[in-house]
C-alpha cells in the first residue's frame, strides 16, 4: 500500500463507508456479532520529512472527566495503538490511534490492526460510559 487510494479501495470493498473524503475515511466497524458497533477512522499524515503515514482511530468517548493519570497508565501497558485527544464536534474526545508508514505497509496488517483496534475500542468505550455504544 503505497497510497490512500490504493488503500480506499481495500477497505471500500470490504466495508461501506460513512465518510469518503480525499484523505479520510470512515466506516462502522461491526461487533458481536452486529449488536454493536465501533465506528473506525483512517486518514493519511505527511510527516515533515515527506513521508506519508496511515492513521487509524477509533474514538473512545468524551475526555470530560476523566482521568489523565489512568489514561497515561493505559498507555504505557499497549503494544499497539496509543490514547490521544482530538476535537470531535468542538468538544474534545479520547480517541484510540495507530500511525503506520506507508513505506513497508500491507493490507494483513491494515486490516489486522482494525481487527484489534476496533474490539479494544469497543472495550473501552464500554468501560468508561457503563455500557454505552455511542462510537
Amino acid at each position: 500500500m503505497h497510497s490512500f487510494e490504493q488503500i480506499r479501495s481495500h477497505i471500500s470493498a470490504k466495508h461501506q463507508l460513512r465518510i469518503n473524503d480525499p484523505y479520510l475515511i470512515s466506516f462502522d466497524l461491526l461487533l458481536n456479532g452486529g449488536s454493536r458497533h465501533q465506528g473506525i477512522y483512517l486518514s493519511e499524515l505527511d510527516h515533515e520529512e515527506g513521508r506519508k503515514f496511515l492513521r487509524i482511530s477509533t474514538p473512545i468517548g468524551p475526555l470530560t472527566g476523566m482521568d489523565a493519570k489512568r489514561c497515561l497508565r493505559f498507555n504505557w501497558e499497549q503494544r499497539m495503538g496509543y490514547l490521544a485527544v482530538s476535537d470531535l464536534d468542538g468538544s474534545p474526545y479520547l480517541q484510540l490511534c495507530e500511525n503506520r508508514p506507508y513505506d513497508n505497509l500491507v493490507v494483513e496488517e491494515i486490516d489486522l490492526l482494525i481487527a484489534e483496534m476496533g474490539p479494544l475500542g469497543d472495550r473501552m468505550e464500554q468501560a468508561i460510559s457503563a455500557g454505552g455504544d455511542a462510537f
